[in-house]
């Protein structure tokens, strides 16, 4: 089967200096702008196959998060929330000053933040498989969040680099017959060989996940985001993160709206491109921008959820 013929578009690789550290990001298009967040041990290159088609019509960043990619390592905080601030920080320094953010996986986590934390710089707010909306996570993070899992991650990361080059030099892997998030895995993995991001990445992870299960959850502020306009999109056979988790959160956000895609895992920017694209464009071209209104946002938080008893 032919894969769907994509627009042709500059796509700037860049990096820039803030708070002394680099943070690299990807940049293509003009117009309103689009924040494009990936998930752990991931990069911006998650979103290869959605930037092209948003970059026609908006202006569209995808950065690497502190400790990933090709983004140095933080000064050590590795919170959703000190994340965010980075993404705010980031979008100010380009002298862009409001945004759609959309995050896959973490990324989820900390584009809640951002418009938790950061609503004046929030247009819209996209959820795709989002961590931090309920406990459940898949056994193989929990595990790698436990004390002495350097040791492991450091060894799975030289197996998965070693073994990737040996089945490469001899044929027996080709890139194009290894599915997106196979080889999105496999190079997530691999990573962890390098000590600076293994370190990153166990850091990011224990922010969000212990042994029993995700730690960071906002659900009980879901209500806030009732003024922002919400799209939730998730793979409806998601191993990592259930996808209950997403109907939980559309339930508990006001006029949210929600994307379930059939036979699609963990990894929708990568699984099923095409799907999440249109869905963010019809989000995009049917909504207005949120407008941060502090006296609404008081009176939320002074009366809490609707359905408080």
């Amino acid at each position: 089967m032919v894969p769907p013929r994509r627009p042709s578009v500059d796509v700037d690789d860049a990096v820039i200096d803030l708070h002394g550290h680099d943070v690299a990001y990807r940049c293509a298009g003009s117009g309103p702008v689009v924040l494009l967040v990936h998930g752990i041990a991931g990069t911006s290159a998650v979103w290869e196959a959605v930037i092209p088609e948003l970059a026609t019509t908006h202006t569209v960043i995808a950065p690497d998060l502190p400790g990933h990619g090709r983004s140095g390592r933080s000064a050590g905080d590795y919170s959703v929330g000190a994340m965010a601030a980075t993404l705010r920080d980031l979008l100010l320094a380009l002298g862009l000053e409001r945004a759609t953010v959309v995050g896959h996986s973490l990324g989820g986590g900390v584009a809640m933040q951002y418009s938790y934390l950061f609503p004046e710089h929030c247009e819209r707010l996209v959820l795709v498989s989002a961590g931090g909306l309920g406990r459940s996570v898949a056994l193989a993070l929990r595990s790698a969040a436990l004390p002495g899992s350097e040791v492991v991650t450091a060894g799975l990361g030289l197996v998965a680099r070693g073994g990737g080059r040996a089945l490469g030099a001899v044929g027996l892997l080709r890139a194009d017959r290894v599915s997106a998030p196979t080889r999105e895995l496999g190079r997530s993995v691999a990573a962890l060989a390098d000590r600076e991001t293994r370190t990153a990445f166990l850091a990011t992870l224990r922010a969000v996940v212990g042994p029993v299960g995700q730690r960071v959850f906002a659900g009980d502020r879901l209500y806030l985001a009732a003024a922002m306009p919400t799209l939730i999109v998730w793979g409806a056979d998601d191993p990592i993160i259930p996808a209950g988790h997403g109907r939980r959160a559309h339930a508990a956000m006001p006029g949210s709206r929600l994307e379930l895609l059939p036979g699609v895992g963990h990894f929708p920017p990568l699984e099923a491109p095409e799907e999440l694209t249109a869905a963010l464009r019809d989000f995009l071209g049917t909504t207005e921008p949120a407008v941060a209104d502090p006296d609404r946002f008081r009176a939320l938080l002074r009366d809490g959820p609707a359905d408080r008893a």
